[in-house]
């Protein structure tokens, strides 16, 4: 099976650009009710992941927990703990499987590491949960 059968569309991700501030990644974040978002460049590269954690900690340890300043830290000085792992759109699905187990999306990059979208730990587990009924069945 090709692992493109899960893709979410970049279209249809919600993102941000490591130009972006940390003012415009909180708000982003708490709209869409995210604890971690994919970074990209301008040019669409994978940067990282973005996650609740790595605010908190620099808000803690940097910076002081005042939104009008976080308008003017780019969220590319924030540092990561780990990025979520990227898989290639010609990936099998053993090293998508082995990613999902450990992370709520996988980036999904193209032969330029352009980011074209993601796959999710639902959209897989869904899929492999209806296969399942189906062999029960």
């Amino acid at each position: 099976m090709n692992i493109l059968f899960f893709l979410t569309p970049k279209s249809e991700v919600q993102y941000i650009c490591n130009e972006d501030t940390l003012r415009q990644v909180l708000e982003k974040m708490e709209y869409h009710r995210y604890s971690a978002i994919p970074m990209l460049t301008k040019q669409g590269k994978y940067v990282g992941t973005i996650t609740e954690g790595d605010l908190l900690w620099a808000i803690k340890e940097k910076y002081s927990l005042n939104l009008k300043e976080a308008e003017d830290i780019p969220i590319s000085k924030i540092e990561r703990k780990k990025d979520n792992a990227p898989v290639y759109a010609n990936s099998n699905m053993e090293d998508l499987i082995n990613k999902v187990m450990v992370q709520n999306f996988v980036p999904v990059l193209d032969d330029n590491k352009i980011f074209i979208g993601i796959i999710t730990r639902r959209d897989v587990m869904n899929y492999l949960t209806t296969k399942l009924q189906k062999c029960k069945s």
